[in-house]
């Protein structure tokens, strides 16, 4: 698919803040690249489609999206190959799962030709933000919400799309520390578990935040019912390797379908490994770590890719992980693979890569 850019109209910076950005040293999300894409949908269908310079949106204090949550996004990536040119990965899939988010929200549908065609020209404007530095990439925020000015709990009529981007880095430094949480939840059966709804976020912050203050980095969310059943790990999809086979709860409607995720285990089946996605419980996961058949416990999200965990606390207790060398690693070589793929340093035998 190719966009013409005639057809979005284009407001450009008055001056880039590409020189204030340190490559080399790249926070994760707090440099914005210089322009920003929107769209609004009125009167029944999308339109004002502009790119502009990355600012402040002016709000009325009753925009319904404040007050009843009819807020959605997504979180995909763009990279350069070693000619240079721009690639996302797998947007049409962050596409389709957008407008599964805005079906479950009771929130206008994205045609392709907005959300691709948004992202495409948004990319060629701001092209020279992609990094090419080691394990960088342009993060890419699409993201809607409500913007009816009404108190009233009911779908709104009107929304606004947006797209914005940032350089970022590795996300984290070191090894994360994972406690099971057995008390809050993040999502329930019948519920937005399965949408990339901002209220997702917004509830799981208490729980992380008392996590963090006793030494962990994030948690392993468990079924809202028994509390016996793993489901995410912080903001990302949970993969294990037990007794060599690749071991992933089963999407549902409580968990997140990641586009990650979902490429790592097509990934893993195209090496031969034996891949499970179903209920996975803590006793098993404790257990296997405790007998030596777990061997590997690892985040699969955007922000992070592949990022192996070094603990996870259960009861009181810390289960320290078996340390691998690299070459070992289903979590390393998915993270290795995936950075060649998107740089174009191997072929992209999956047709995943979009070229802008």
């Amino acid at each position: 698919m190719t966009t013409d850019l005639l057809q979005i109209e284009l407001r450009k910076a008055e001056r880039s803040r590409l020189q204030e950005v340190d490559f080399n040293h790249l926070p994760f999300g707090k440099h914005f690249s210089d322009h920003m894409f929107v769209a609004d949908f009125v009167d029944g269908e999308w339109q004002n489609q502009m790119i502009v310079p990355f600012d402040n949106f002016t709000l009325s204090p009753a925009l319904s999206s404040l007050h009843y949550g009819q807020s959605i996004f997504e979180g995909m990536k763009a990279f350069k190959n070693e000619a240079g040119e721009v690639f996302m990965f797998r947007p049409l899939a962050n596409f389709e799962r957008m407008n599964e988010s805005a079906k479950r929200m009771c929130m206008a549908t994205l045609p392709e030709e907005v959300f691709m065609g948004g992202l495409e020209a948004l990319l060629r404007v701001d092209a020279d933000w992609v990094p090419d530095t080691p394990d960088s990439s342009l993060y890419v925020r699409p993201y809607m919400f409500a913007t009816d000015t009404f108190l009233g709990v009911a779908p709104s009529k009107t929304y606004r799309f947006c797209i914005f981007t940032c350089p970022v880095g590795a996300y984290y430094s070191n090894p994360p520390k994972l406690k099971v949480e057995t008390e809050y939840i993040r999502s329930a059966p019948g519920g937005v578990g399965y949408a990339k709804c901002a209220g997702n976020y917004g509830g799981s912050l208490y729980p992380t935040l008392m996590a963090q203050q006793q030494g962990y980095d994030q948690l392993i969310w468990t079924d809202a019912r028994e509390h016996k059943y793993i489901e995410e790990s912080g903001t990302m999809n949970i993969i294990f390797v037990i007794d060599g086979k690749i071991v992933t709860p089963a999407t549902s409607d409580s968990i997140l379908k990641g586009v990650t995720r979902d490429s790592i285990l097509k990934i893993a089946r195209s090496w031969g490994m034996e891949v499970e996605e179903r209920l996975v419980s803590i006793e098993e996961v404790i257990s296997g770590i405790e007998t030596g058949r777990l061997t590997e416990a690892f985040g699969a999200g955007t922000a992070v890719g592949s990022s192996p965990y070094s603990l996870i606390g259960y009861n009181g207790k810390d289960y320290m992980l078996p340390e691998f060398a690299p070459e070992d690693s289903v979590a390393v070589r998915v993270r290795n693979y995936l950075s060649d793929l998107r740089t174009g340093k191997i072929a992209d035998t999956f047709g995943w890569m979009h070229q802008v």
